[in-house]
């Protein structure tokens, strides 16, 4: 406006200004190198950093959270020289007017997102107790036939079999081969795995060369790393040299730093197989030394208790012999034979004395005893005896000897039975008669109804 002077800013306020402009930009992928790295902070916990590539760098805030989901998702720390992937936003510090980039979420980009996934896939793992050392499997000290898997076009079977020739010439070699780079690598190596499991080797050696971190992802795939737990055999690794360490080594029963390693630790060579027989020929004597030793020093200490305790029994069993005999039976056994006549005399003399004494007693007792009975009895009999006589009276009165008393006879056949009818004998048979004193014998003349 003309005629008007524009008022000046205020730090504060130009500083709130470019903020607000700033806002307004959004979100944004960001990929560059970590520079200058710093932190995290001892007390915020914070990182300060600058990310960079070929012609440019900005300076960069992540804070405590940020910085500690990145280190549990990927397995690593920030560090100079890592490229990393990070989406976030542009902001300005109030108080210094400084632009920084505040990273809300960091990945791993390039080899580092490869290592990522490498990290991920052992945490996974380990995890199901894949790399859990009870889980492998023991591996011979001396094997006599080992089957290496690897590619049979490199000079890596050829360093193996010289190592192994050279080493132990007793030892036995079959070689199964198979692709060990490139994206078919994995289903390769696992189809050699079975066929060499299924010769029953000692050992499987799964060997490779040195090469990048690409070269050997093959040996990093997953289906692979079970496919080596789950092997019946014992499978011994030497992929790389000493800096590389795959999936495979992880889960695998035995880790070598390469592939000369690997042969060299299933075929001992003879001058070491000799003095290790000769080591354990020194050590078994010094056990046995040791155990003869230690079983002749019992044998002493259980022959002198024996010793001991044979002394104790028989110096107990000399002072029961010596009580015996001390006995007056044995000293002096007639003294013992007059003991018992003397006692034998004094129960006789009690006995004389107690016996007409006990009988005296008894014989009261039975006569006290028989007067009561014969109270007691007549007692019990007085209320039976009318009943009694009643009853007799009327047997008397229906006797068949009374009948007979009147002038009446009884008439019985040969068996004894009562004649009651003439129709019950015939003539010729022989009868009896009772009167009512005497019986007659009679001979049936003739038989016929009674008179009416």
């Amino acid at each position: 406006m003309a005629g008007t002077k524009e008022e000046p800013l205020s730090v504060t306020e130009a500083v709130q200004v470019a903020k607000g402009q700033v806002a307004q930009i959004p979100a944004l992928l960001v990929m560059g190198e970590v520079s200058g790295f710093r932190g995290p902070n001892a007390r915020s916990g914070h990182c300060y950093f600058e990310v960079k590539d070929a012609t440019a760098a900005m300076s960069t805030i992540a804070w405590r959270g940020v910085y500690r989901d990145f280190v549990e998702t990927s397995g690593t720390q920030l560090r100079d020289g890592l490229q990393i992937q990070m989406t976030g936003a542009f902001d300005v510090y109030q108080n210094t007017g400084k632009l920084s980039f505040v990273a809300k979420h960091i990945t791993v980009a390039g080899e580092g997102l490869l290592r990522q996934q490498v990290a991920e896939l052992a945490r996974k793992l380990e995890r199901e107790g894949l790399m859990d050392p009870a889980r492998k499997r023991r591996i011979p000290a001396f094997c006599t036939r080992v089957c290496v898997v690897t590619s049979l076009s490199g000079s890596v079977i050829e360093d193996v079999k010289r190592t192994l020739r050279r080493r132990n010439p007793l030892v036995q070699i079959d070689a199964v081969g198979c692709a060990v780079q490139g994206k078919h690598a994995p289903a390769t190596i696992i189809r050699a795995l079975e066929v060499a499991a299924a010769s029953k080797p000692d050992a499987i050696l799964l060997v490779r060369g040195g090469g990048s971190f690409e070269d050997l992802m093959c040996f990093n795939d997953e289906q692979l790393a079970r496919a080596v737990a789950a092997c019946p055999v014992p499978v011994i690794t030497g992929i790389g040299h000493e800096p590389d360490t795959s999936i495979c080594d992880m889960v695998s029963d035995r880790r070598c730093s390469t592939p000369t390693a690997a042969a060299e630790s299933v075929a001992p060579a003879m001058n070491e197989i000799e003095t290790l027989i000769n080591q354990r020929g020194v050590r078994l004597g010094n056990a046995m030394a040791a155990i003869l030793q230690a079983d002749g020093r019992e044998v002493d200490a259980l022959g002198e208790r024996a010793a001991r305790s044979m002394e104790a029994r028989l110096s107990r069993l000399t002072v029961f012999v010596d009580s015996l005999a001390s006995r007056r039976c044995l000293t002096d056994p007639m003294a013992t034979l007059e003991d018992r006549a003397r006692t034998l005399d004094l129960t006789e003399e009690r006995l004389h004395g107690a016996i007409p004494k006990s009988l005296a007693r008894s014989r009261e007792r039975v006569d006290g005893d028989a007067q009561r009975l014969s109270v007691a009895g007549r007692g019990l009999l007085r209320p039976y005896q009318t009943s009694v006589a009643r009853y007799a009276a009327s047997l008397d009165a229906l006797s068949p000897l009374k009948v007979l008393g009147r002038g009446y006879a009884l008439a019985r056949d040969a068996e004894g039975h009562i004649l009651s009818n003439a129709s019950q004998v015939e003539v010729g048979d022989s009868i009896s008669v009772l009167l009512d004193e005497g019986e007659l014998g009679a001979t049936v003349t003739s038989t016929g109804k009674a008179a009416s």
